[in-house]
């Protein structure tokens, strides 16, 4: 039990896996054939051979509708697939159809699915009967459909809307929230007296390095139509497989329909094995539930001994002994799969993570896939899971919107949304031993002004909550630089600037964020310490000065680059790229923190081949859980790798297996989906089990081969069977709304500029000639061109054309009747990097447009045409 939240936080507990895995080894392996009348618990995996489509379609959820021509996909799956950063995506509605087998429906036996995400509005259908409706998109949901299958083909429809919605969390953030079924989804079968799903909860109390005692609460529920005396036999077993104590059994009457609460203690096991990131040890918990001699449900929970301190003063401390933390933020996201990424990317991720010598991942923003903290727990990682209570400054996006409702008749329900998904996100994962602290949201006070009380009010109670639910963790309160929001829970995060305005604040603390260096691969190899030298205390020419005493630790922003609606420059804070490659500034890290040189930089040569390398010879299993990272390097004639970037095809040449686009996909250095120094990477994934023969192919160089082995699945059968359809890739471009009146001005219009270098004077701004630019001399800080419409307009969309490609941002303002210059519409530098760009903007009335530019390094400074898109006021 938690002693107390104040300067210590001393916290004891043992764990259990998010939801309780069946002992049978059938729930691992049932694709094809699930054997869901047996007598044991089955979980089957439910992912392959789906139909989706894009869109709304009525009458979609009745058995009889027809779905030929809708695409066939596998989950994990996004509806902005292919998906390579861009800012924008479709929101709307998407369907997913499936047709599933049961030879029989015998009495007494429980079905449901096990979704692990659909993001974000999701409605379940079974033979046309709803059965369930879950708000939030990233925490997991189960529905119960006993009572809408029969014997024979079933039929199982989901709709899923991505839209924004001002009453669910969040409302704001700068990732990008793709709708689909983006995680896996199982089949599950058990007997009518059950454990529930995610229904146990593991504790150690008085735990030492000495002996520690086993509590376990289950969950058991009772839905056959007679009362049942159930008796609970629980089992531990030790990291190696040998039992190690078996608890009392105890024994429910549990009324029909009913369900109760069991809770078991051990006696102290001697010398258990501590968890930690050095020494991963998980123990299990075996749960059997038998009535009248009969065994009705068995499950099996992953666990691991360990206790932790977070002080306001000594910093943070696992199983006794201090350890000072680094960390990094990690997204979830993908090249091509977007959200959609399999168990086998998410290990990927955290081992380059932990290779690298971190030992803390923040799970930014939002709970992430259940497997990440399975992942976390085996591999040895200290994990942050967060609730997704957002905040970002504004962009012009829905999601760009204030962290709390500023209409009150939303707030209720959006208060309800938060804390449901705290609760679930609790619930799922309150049993990681790799989880040491809940986070409550991130950077919240971007918000109206006179919205901060309820902020306020409302992390109080997120915290109550959080202590109610599980009371063997502290609450931290993250992004906690502004709002006077950093003492509210038990634990504090400080973004950026953070570190250094709040020294020894007097409450366990950590820098959540630090760093935010925007670069492509390769970069820079250094650390981008930002302002952690800054903090108060430190020695600014002493690398780690600041690891004070009162400070547990310290997260990058970030371990990956992902998707934002603020654009691709925001988004590539990371340290490996979107592809998986690491940027040098990993290298550095690793170097730093394990110990391990770093590689030999490639430099320009002259190409002659290509060479393709695998993540893993094989893949395990076909059914969307697992899958490989493909990488393409450029290779001179003694096979040393070089920078240069040519363009390359990677193909499916035989054999099973899809990439995001399909049997091949197209890597340039100009594009985004792109190949830069030397090197190109995408992850494959397969549906059938056989050898994929890959080529790789660039114009005048030798090509690459590679194989990769899908072990478990149906056979792939050349010529029969139906392989990956293409899906070419092309950013989503959102459609424009055209107004009533709406007419082009600013054509030959006069013109205003900061300053006007030779040749590029201001009058070229709107000549109607894209080939000829007005530039701003080069001591010119300002770099600002106005355009006066020398009418009243009011406006709603701009086109902008630069003088070449690149990561160009602006402000785009308008001055009203009244003389204020109001803002139109604006992009950061690196949100876009088209040459021209129609973007909408909020309808302001004015006579006067200017624009003020924001240039990327090496570009040139200008505009070569503005239109303004409005509607005429003649009043």
């Amino acid at each position: 039990m938690l002693g107390h939240f104040k300067d210590v936080l001393k916290v004891i507990a043992a764990i259990v896996l998010a939801s309780g895995m069946s002992a049978s080894a059938a729930s691992l392996d049932m694709a094809t054939k699930p054997a869901l009348d047996s007598s044991s618990r089955t979980r089957a995996n439910f992912n392959a051979d789906w139909r989706f489509k894009l869109g709304s379609s009525d009458g979609a959820e009745r058995p009889t509708f027809e779905d030929q021509a809708w695409q066939t996909v596998g989950l994990p799956h996004s509806f902005s697939m292919p998906y390579f950063r861009a800012a924008a995506f479709y929101t709307g509605d998407g369907w997913y159809r499936k047709t599933f087998p049961l030879p029989s429906v015998p009495s007494g036996r429980r079905y449901s699915l096990e979704f692990e995400g659909a993001f974000q509005d999701a409605r379940v259908y079974v033979n046309g009967i709803e059965l369930a409706h879950h708000r939030g998109g990233y925490t997991g949901f189960s529905v119960d459909i006993t009572k809408a299958v029969h014997a024979g083909n079933n039929i199982v429809a989901v709709k899923v809307n991505n839209s924004w919605d001002p009453t669910l969390a969040p409302r704001a953030g700068e990732h990008v929230f793709s709708g689909g079924l983006y995680r896996d989804v199982w089949l599950v079968s058990s007997d009518a007296v059950h454990i529930p799903w995610t229904g146990t909860r593991v504790t150690t109390p008085e735990l030492s390095e000495h002996s520690g005692k086993v509590s376990v609460e289950t969950e058991v529920r009772n839905d056959q139509p007679d009362a049942a005396v159930v008796t609970v036999h629980t089992t531990l077993v030790d990291p190696a497989g040998k039992p190690v104590a078996t608890l009392n059994d105890e024994h429910a009457s549990i009324a029909p329909g009913a369900m109760v609460i069991v809770r078991q203690v051990s006696a102290p096991i001697q010398r258990p094995r501590l968890w930690s990131p050095e020494t991963p040890a998980l123990y299990r918990v075996v749960t059997t539930l038998t009535v009248a001699g009969r065994e009705r449900d068995r499950l099996e929970t992953s666990f691991g001994f360990r206790w932790f301190e977070w002080t306001a003063d000594r910093g943070f401390f696992l199983n006794g002994k201090h350890r000072y933390f680094k960390g990094a933020n990690v997204h979830q996201d993908q090249a091509g799969w977007g959200d959609a990424v399999t168990n086998g990317a998410i290990e990927r991720d955290v081992r380059m993570i932990k290779e690298a010598g971190f030992d803390f991942i923040r799970g930014s923003h939002y709970p992430h896939d259940p497997h990440f903290a399975d992942t976390t727990d085996r591999l040895g990682m200290l994990f942050l899971s967060e609730a997704p209570f957002w905040g970002t400054a504004a962009f012009k996006n829905p999601w760009g919107a204030p962290a709390y409702p500023t209409e009150i008749a939303d707030r209720a329900a959006f208060e309800a949304s938060v804390k449901q998904q705290l609760a679930e996100m609790i619930r799922i994962n309150r049993n990681h031993p790799s989880i040491v602290v809940w986070g409550m949201d991130n950077e919240v006070f971007f918000t109206k002004e006179e919205t901060l009380p309820d902020v306020r009010r409302l992390l109080k109670e997120m915290v109550a909550l959080s202590h109610q639910l599980d009371p063997t963790r502290p609450a931290a309160i993250d992004g906690a630089q502004r709002g006077e929001i950093d003492k509210l829970g038990d634990i504090v995060g400080y973004n950026g600037d953070g570190a250094s305005l709040f020294p020894d604040p007097g409450i366990p603390n950590f820098v959540a964020e630090y760093g935010v260096t925007m670069a492509d691969r390769p970069g820079d190899y250094a650390p981008g310490w930002d302002d952690l030298p800054n903090t108060v205390g430190a020695d600014k020419t002493k690398e780690g000065s600041w690891r004070l005493p009162w400070r547990s630790g310290e997260v990058i922003w970030a371990g990956f680059d992902h998707g934002s609606i603020a654009g691709k420059r925001f988004g590539g804070m990371g340290m490996i790229d979107y592809f998986r490659l690491p940027k040098r500034q990993y290298y550095w890290y690793r170097n730093a923190y394990a110990h391990r040189p770093p590689p030999v930089w490639p430099v320009a040569g002259t190409p002659a081949a290509l060479r393709v390398t695998t993540s893993a010879p094989t893949i395990a299993r076909a059914d969307g859980t697992d899958d490989v990272q493909v990488i393409v390097s450029v290779v001179d004639a003694t096979g040393r790798r070089l920078s240069n970037s040519p363009p390359v095809r990677l193909a499916i040449e035989s054999g099973p297996g899809e990439l995001p686009t399909g049997r091949s996909i197209d890597f340039s250095p100009d594009s985004d989906i792109v190949i830069r120094d030397g090197e190109a990477a995408i992850a494959m994934r397969s549906w059938q089990a056989g050898v994929t023969r890959l080529r790789a192919t660039s114009p005048g160089l030798k090509d690459a081969v590679a194989q990769v082995r899908t072990l478990r699945g149906p056979a792939f059968v050349a010529g029969e069977t139906l392989l990956a359809d293409d899906r070419p890739y092309a950013p989503f471009t959102p459609v424009l709304r055209d107004l009533p009146g709406d007419t082009v001005f600013g054509l030959s219009n006069p013109t205003f500029a900061s300053t006007s270098a030779p040749d590029h004077s201001s009058r070229m701004v709107n000549d109607g000639n894209p080939a000829t630019y007005w530039a701003p001399t080069p001591e010119d800080a300002v770099k600002a061109i106005t355009i006066d419409m020398e009418r009243f307009v009011e406006v709603h969309r701009l086109t902008l054309t630069f003088p070449h490609i690149g990561p160009y941002g602006f402000v785009a303002e308008i001055q009203d009747r009244q003389g204020h210059w109001q803002k139109l519409v604006e992009q950061i530098e690196g949100q876009e990097t088209s040459q021209t760009r129609t973007v909408e903007t909020e309808p302001r009335e004015g006579r006067n447009v200017r624009i003020r530019l924001r240039v990327p390094a090496g570009a040139p400074a200008g505009l070569a045409e503005v239109q303004i898109t409005g509607t005429l006021r003649a009043d």
